[in-house]
């Protein structure tokens, strides 16, 4: 009896564990996000579309803007040219 329950604790746990490992959560920012009063700056960036933004946004006295990061994109860094004095 043991040995069985033992044996189903094993396979539920590495069933979860396959499934956890085949669906990592993945960060993917989403380009309008809905502002307001005490939701901040960026506020809620889970809108694909304006109109879901916006839908979201109604009767509760928030605005939709484009997500800052979407629109700004990853900024690179400009190597700084060294200047010497021979």
């Amino acid at each position: 009896m043991r040995n069985t329950m033992l044996a189903a604790l094993a396979l539920s746990a590495a069933t979860v564990a396959s499934v956890a490992g085949n669906s990592p959560a993945a960060a993917y920012d989403y380009p309008y996000c809905l502002q307001g009063r005490g939701i901040g700056i960026p506020g809620e960036c889970s809108y694909a579309t304006y109109e879901q933004c916006l839908a979201s946004a109604s009767g509760r006295a928030l605005s939709c803007n484009i997500n800052p990061r979407v629109a700004f994109g990853q900024q690179q860094q400009r190597r700084m040219r060294v200047y010497r004095d021979y």
